[in-house]
């Protein structure tokens, strides 16, 4: 995500299928917590999940990016808004390459301590966590994992690390154009669900005005030649020319009819298996998502007895300073006039919760480090989202970016994205 984009079953197999998604919906119907009786490999030390999160959490976690982005403190958010889940984003392969699970291509999750902690910190107020594998930047496991098998190894350290009962998988540019490594991650996807009983499984990948493009279409081709079924497959209808809430209802309504026409369901059990990932604010592409968006596709969800509701992000979950943000996409800020967590409040709704009464704007900005030296530009951060004609300060220097980039330090080198423009 920015800032985060046929072959025949048997009969035997889909019944099979549509079986295990009925059991797996009415855990979720009756708020039960995943359980499962799999043996942890030795020297893992797994914490414990609290037994009152149940699937509907999940299924309205919205993400939340735990060591980049200016993470809030996950607590403060449970306290205002009464969420209980948070989809931590993301899991990825090693920035220089392997098939070992890390937290933005740079922090070994074998060694961790510090999403580990966090995780703690929100199951010791008896909520619990999802983990968010691949996203729109960095390099994904399923790329650099050779098989199914291996892919499915490397996230089984993740699981076993955190003692994780949901994961999902975001599969995104440019992943999901790479035929190999899409087939890698739906295989692996399928044998977590076996070694993993109950475990919360989803999908999610980019949403255009037909509910997903070409190769989102191929994706879910894959999981039916490999008889997979999640949890749910949802789509990010942001970034593709939507226009609010209703342009969003649009290309949920033709994904339904995507997710029917592939495993040949009807239209009640597609919804059964749909969901959705907005942006809130400000998308990366300058469209807007409203609170009053939020809401009308939120009563879209329920009403048609949707699977997921989520969005990102809980980073973004705050208001700039200006509300406007001077017309600039931020990771840190909705760019939209907004109370603290308002949007998060929508999960909590999803999941059949009442959050406490709205706050107040905030009337100050979110806090940032100053910039080094004499410069008055904001400091370069390597978690944030800068789009073409952003400008940073970095070691003296004022910079000016041509494209898109994240985690790419300001140089004269590299891909060329930064444009030097002298000392500041």
């Amino acid at each position: 995500m920015s800032l985060r984009n046929a072959r025949t079953l048997t009969t035997a197999v889909s019944a099979a299928c549509l079986a295990a998604a009925a059991l797996i919906g009415t855990a979720a119907a009756t708020g039960h917590a995943a359980t499962t009786d799999r043996a942890v490999p030795a020297g893992r030390a797994v914490p414990a999940a609290s037994a009152a999160v149940g699937s509907n959490w999940y299924a309205a976690a919205p993400y939340l990016m735990p060591l980049d982005n200016d993470p809030p403190d996950a607590g403060a958010v449970m306290d205002a808004t009464g969420l209980k889940a948070f989809q931590l984003a993301f899991i990825l392969a090693p920035n220089g390459g392997g098939c070992a699970p890390t937290w933005g291509g740079t922090s070994p999750v074998d060694s961790d301590t510090a999403v580990a902690g966090v995780i703690s910190a929100i199951r010791a107020k008896g909520g619990d966590v999802s983990a968010s594998v691949g996203g729109y930047g960095g390099t994904k496991l399923g790329q650099s994992c050779g098989t199914p098998e291996a892919t499915a190894a490397a996230y089984q350290k993740a699981i076993d690390k955190y003692g994780l009962k949901a994961l999902d998988l975001d599969l995104e540019e440019p992943e999901y154009e790479n035929t190999a490594a899409v087939h890698n991650e739906i295989g692996a996807a399928k044998i977590l669900q076996q070694r993993n009983p109950g475990i919360y499984l989803s999908i999610t990948t980019a949403g255009t005005a037909d509910g997903t493009g070409w190769f989102g279409k191929q994706m879910l081709n894959e999981a039916k030649s490999q008889a997979f079924i999640p949890d749910n497959f949802s789509i990010m209808p942001f970034d593709g020319g939507f226009d609010g809430a209703a342009s969003q209802t649009r290309a949920l309504t033709n994904f339904n009819a995507l997710l029917r026409s592939t495993f040949g369901w009807d239209e009640a059990t597609a919804y059964a298996h749909e969901g959705i990932s907005q942006m809130n604010g400000r998308s990366d592409t300058g469209e807007y998502f409203t609170q009053a968006d939020f809401q009308a596709v939120l009563d879209f969800a329920t009403g048609h007895h949707m699977a997921r509701f989520t969005n990102w992000s809980v980073n973004r979950d705050r208001q700039c300073s200006p509300p406007d943000n001077n017309g600039k996409t931020s990771g840190t800020c909705s760019s939209v006039p907004q109370g603290a967590y308002d949007f998060t409040a929508y999960s909590v709704k999803f999941a059949g919760a009442t959050p406490p009464a709205p706050t107040t704007p905030p009337t100050t900005s979110p806090t940032t480090p100053p910039p080094g030296g004499s410069c008055t530009t904001a400091a370069y951060r390597s978690g944030t989202v800068y789009l073409g004609g952003d400008t940073v300060s970095y070691d003296g220097h004022l910079w000016k970016a041509k494209w898109w980039t994240q985690g790419e330090t300001p140089s004269t080198g590299g891909s060329g994205v930064w444009q030097d423009q002298g000392t500041c």
